[in-house]
């Protein structure tokens, strides 16, 4: 449970690709993820290439990160694959958290970059990406070796917990 202690945003990273065997386990981490009905409508691209990474650096409006980064993940989600509408931005928010905390056990450091539900960035993105119709982007995860250290901080707020009722 460290890794969710240890999660931080993670915008700087070293000039050092992420191995292939860690990729796969970021993914493996994504697709263990709960999901309503069981549908896992989630589906992963893994974006490695300078050029894409720099183009989506300049399409997202806060993924200027993405110009050292050597990888990111974009996560998004098939309609097709709805079995309860809408719960696909819940399914697919549980798998990207995962991939964050398995980037802290994997020794890298990661950042969220929200897409969905700005309209302009989810069109952009998934023209760029070449999405089909029916597949949506819920967010990109940048990704690397972190490029120093970013302490814990604890954001336990006793006064935001209630019992029974407000």
């Amino acid at each position: 449970m460290d890794e969710i202690f240890k999660r931080r945003s993670i915008r700087q990273y070293l000039d050092k690709e992420v191995e292939d065997e860690k990729v796969e386990k970021l993914l493996k981490a994504g697709m263990a993820a709960p999901s309503a009905g069981n549908e896992q409508p989630w589906h992963f691209i893994v974006i490695k290439d300078r050029k894409h990474l720099d183009r989506l650096s300049e399409i997202h409006p806060y993924a200027s990160m993405l110009k050292e980064a050597p990888l990111a993940v974009a996560v998004c989600a098939d309609l097709n694959e709805q079995k309860y509408e809408g719960f696909w931005v819940q399914d697919c928010s549980a798998a990207a958290e995962n991939i964050l905390l398995e980037a802290v056990n994997l020794d890298l450091g990661a950042v969220w970059l929200g897409v969905y539900p700005a309209e302009k960035r989810v069109k952009d993105i998934k023209e760029f990406l070449e999405l089909p119709e029916n597949v949506v982007p819920l967010s990109i995860i940048s990704v690397g070796y972190p490029a120093g250290d970013k302490p814990e901080s604890d954001r336990f707020k006793p006064e935001r917990v209630h019992y029974e009722n407000w």
